[in-house]
């Protein structure tokens, strides 16, 4: 029994290094996410107030009007699928451009979702690992071991959740922008639809 708690202990401690990594690789990762949230956000309300009134105008008589008033340089997922939607009008395909929107909007969201379950994972544990040294610093008497681990183990537990609170924030709003924006291509795909039945 002694040697499988040394095996599981040593395991431990070889993970320290790794989730230190990956922590610290997940912190940069969010504060890039959260600039770049923050572009897409300003690029999505130009869009919006450039693009959404004639949206809403539209008719089976105007549709093929919108491809003229859409900004012709946009990194907007929604703006490129959107023109290629128009472009097949009639065609078979148009179904397979939605789906591929699906496929984008979902892969724009994944390093999102990585953030929002592995950082507390790897929060806890980054903070469990030095726990047991800190243990053993009190018991020996050594305080100054003990206080840097449970400095690291708190350090690493604030990393991980931070990490996560952004991750968690950026899915969410923009899981609402690409439910809007598929509703708006479902939309005019009915409407191209409509159009030539």
């Amino acid at each position: 029994m002694h040697y499988i708690s040394d095996i599981l202990f040593w395991i431990s401690t070889g993970l320290f290094v790794p989730v230190i990594v990956l922590l610290i690789y997940f912190f940069c990762r969010a504060l890039m996410l959260a600039g770049s949230f923050f572009g897409q956000y300003l690029d999505r309300q130009r869009i919006i107030k450039q693009v959404q009134p004639d949206i809403d105008m539209l008719s089976t008589d105007n549709v093929n009007e919108l491809a003229d008033k859409l900004p012709a340089k946009s990194r907007s997922l929604f703006v490129q699928y959107l023109k290629q939607l128009l472009a097949a009008s009639g065609h078979p395909q148009m179904d397979k451009i939605i789906a591929d929107y699906e496929n984008a909007a979902d892969k724009d969201l994944a390093i999102s979702k990585t953030l929002t379950k592995m950082g507390p994972m790897l929060g806890l544990m980054g903070t469990l690992i030095p726990m047991g040294p800190a243990l053993v610093g009190l018991s020996t008497g050594d305080i100054a071991s003990m206080a840097y681990n449970m400095q690291v183990a708190f350090a690493t537990t604030v990393v991980g959740l931070f990490s996560s609170a952004v991750g968690f924030a950026t899915q969410q709003a923009k899981q609402r922008w690409y439910i809007s924006e598929l509703n708006n291509l479902e939309y005019i795909a009915n409407l191209i639809k409509s159009q030539h039945e």
